[in-house]
């Protein structure tokens, strides 16, 4: 461990804690109330983040570009880019509190991190890539998968 005892703050010491205890508590509070504004939303979906707030562009090179890169987020329904949010800071805060993360090395920290994104990365262009050969193989009524 780089520190010598655990540090007693959260949201980068603008919370501070007088014990262990009281700081579980005030994280345990937190990820609860992201929990129930989740599943509130999707107990109630609200109408107006049902709807992406723009669609994909259509002709041209800088068209395909802009949605290669503006999808993920732009074109999405607003209710699943908030969902992907709030979980990813629940998860934020569960590897930096309860799994002392923010106690480590900062090499160990940055080695969980890129290992992480590292194989995300990985995931996605496997399945853009596989999911591109069965699409091709369905649109030209190919039967015979050729491996």
């Amino acid at each position: 461990m780089a520190h010598a005892e655990h540090s007693l703050a959260i949201f980068r010491g603008r919370v501070k804690f007088k014990s262990n205890e009281q700081k579980i508590w005030g994280v345990f509070t937190f990820l609860s109330i992201i929990t129930i504004v989740e599943v509130y939303l999707g107990i109630i979906k609200p109408e107006f983040l049902l709807t992406p707030y723009m669609t994909a562009f259509e002709g041209g090179l800088l068209a395909t570009l802009g949605n290669i890169f503006l999808s993920p987020f732009i074109f999405m329904k607003p209710l699943n880019l908030i969902f992907i949010l709030l979980t990813l800071v629940k998860a934020y805060y569960i590897t930096w509190d309860f799994m002392h993360m923010r106690d480590e090395a900062k090499w160990l920290r940055r080695a969980v991190v890129w290992t992480g994104i590292f194989l995300i990365c990985y995931l996605v262009m496997i399945l853009l890539l596989e999911g591109d050969y069965i699409f091709e193989v369905y649109k030209s009524n190919y039967v015979k998968f050729d491996f």
